[in-house]
C-alpha cells in the first residue's frame, strides 16, 4: 500500500528574511491542510523547533532544514537547500562541490535551490541561479520555485502591482531552462529527483497607503507543493516520521504538484515489467518492454518524455497506458486550464527504463 502526504520544502522565518516565526508557519500549514513543512533559513540552522503542531484533529511535522550559499560572492549564486545534516554547514559555502560533500558525510541531501532565478533589475533583484553545474553528488533539484517566477513577471512598477493583488495568476510553469537542465542531467545518466517550493517569505508591501503582505504563508501553502509517497504511514512520532519523509525524497517517490487549480493528490506514475512494479524515482530492468501506467485526479492534458523528448500526448484524460520498449528516463506532465489559460499542474520523477 501507498501512503501520500503533501508538503512545502522551501520556507524562511525571522530567523533570516522571513516575516514570520515557527509557530506561525505551523498554524498556516494546518489551515492550509498540509502534512508537513521544512524551514530553510539562509546560512542558519536551529536546532530544537522539530515536532508536530496540532490544530484540533489535525497535525504538521514541522521541520527544519536550511538554505546555503556564500554571503561573500557579488553576485551572488549557488543557493543549496540542505535537508537532514543536523548541523550548520555554512561555513563550506565557498566551494559547491565541498558543502555537498560535507551534507553527504553528514547523512543529509542537497537539493539546487532555483536553479534559475533571473534578475528583476526594476526591483534591484540580482539573478541568483545556479551556476557550477560541474558538481556532483547533488539528490535532485527545485524544478518549480513559486517566488522565481514571479521576480521573472517583475517587468514594470504596474505588473508588479497586478501581480500582487492578483497572486493566483501568476504560476504557469517551471522555467523551460531548468527543464531544459533536469532534462540533460537525466539524459546523461544521472538520478536527479525533482522537487518544488514555494520560497515562502509573506513580504511586507506598501504602494502609497495600501499595505499588504505579498503571499500570506497559507496562501503560498496552497500553491507549488512536493506529494511524497511512502510504503508505511506517519506514525505521528517526529523522529520516526521524519525519516520516513526524507527517505522517500532521497530515492525519489514523489512528486510537484500545483495545488491551486485542483488538488493533484491521487495522481500515480508506475511501470511494469519482468520484475514486477515500480514507481517514480525507482529503475525497472525488462527484456520484452515496460508498460507505464498513470492515472490523473481529473480529466485533464499529459504528455509523456523520454530523456526530455515528447513521445506521446493524451488530451482529456484521466488515466494513461504505454509501453515502453526503449532505455532511458521516462518522466509525465499534466496541464490544467485555470484562470483563463493552460498551466503546468503536475510533473513527476522519473521511472528509469534499462532494457
Amino acid at each position: 500500500m501507498t501512503y501520500e502526504y503533501v508538503g512545502n520544502l522551501h520556507m524562511h522565518t525571522r530567523y533570516s528574511d522571513g516575516h514570520v516565526s515557527h509557530p506561525d508557519i505551523a498554524l498556516a500549514a494546518l489551515r492550509a491542510g498540509l502534512d508537513f513543512v521544512v524551514t530553510t533559513d539562509h546560512n542558519v540552522w536551529i536546532g530544537g523547533l522539530d515536532g508536530y503542531r496540532t490544530m484540533g484533529k489535525r497535525r504538521v511535522l514541522l521541520l527544519v532544514g536550511e538554505e546555503i550559499h556564500d554571503n561573500s560572492r557579488e553576485p551572488q549564486k549557488n543557493h543549496l537547500l540542505v535537508y537532514e545534516a543536523g548541523e550548520e554547514l555554512s561555513q563550506f559555502a565557498e566551494d559547491p562541490q565541498t558543502l555537498i560533500n560535507e551534507v553527504s558525510k553528514a547523512g543529509g541531501l542537497a537539493f539546487i535551490a532555483h536553479p534559475h532565478d533571473p534578475e528583476a533589475p526594476h526591483f534591484h533583484e540580482p539573478d541568483l541561479s545556479w551556476v557550477d553545474w560541474d558538481v556532483e553528488g547533488f539528490h535532485g533539484i527545485e524544478l518549480w520555485n513559486f517566488m522565481s517566477e514571479f521576480k521573472s513577471l517583475l517587468r514594470s512598477y504596474a505588473a508588479a502591482f497586478y501581480y500582487a493583488f492578483n497572486p493566483s495568476r501568476i504560476a504557469q510553469g517551471p522555467f523551460p531552462e531548468t527543464l531544459l537542465r533536469w532534462d540533460s542531467l537525466l539524459a546523461s545518466g544521472k538520478r536527479v529527483v525533482a522537487i518544488g517550493g514555494a520560497d515562502a517569505h509573506a513580504l511586507p508591501a506598501k504602494v502609497g497607503p495600501i499595505k499588504r503582505t505579498l503571499f500570506p504563508y497559507e496562501f503560498h501553502f496552497r500553491t507549488i507543493n512536493t506529494h511524497v509517497l511512502t510504503e508505511e504511514p506517519l506514525h505521528g512520532e517526529a523522529d520516526k516520521d521524519r525519516k520516513i519523509i526524507f527517505q522517500a525524497l532521497r530515492k525519489g517517490h514523489c512528486f510537484v504538484g500545483y495545488d491551486l487549480p485542483a488538488s493533484t493528490k491521487g495522481f500515480r506514475f508506475a511501470a511494469i515489467g519482468d520484475g514486477g512494479q515500480v514507481q517514480m524515482g525507482d529503475r525497472i530492468k525488462s527484456n520484452f518492454g515496460v508498460t507505464l501506467q498513470v492515472k490523473l485526479p481529473l480529466r485533464t492534458n499529459l504528455r509523456l518524455l523520454r530523456d526530455g523528448v515528447e513521445i506521446k500526448k493524451w488530451h482529456n484524460c484521466e488515466a494513461a497506458v504505454f509501453v515502453a520498449t526503449e532505455p532511458g528516463a521516462y518522466r509525465v506532465e499534466a496541464s490544467i486550464f485555470y484562470k483563463g489559460r493552460m498551466r503546468s499542474w503536475i510533473f513527476s520523477n522519473p521511472i528509469y527504463i534499462a532494457l
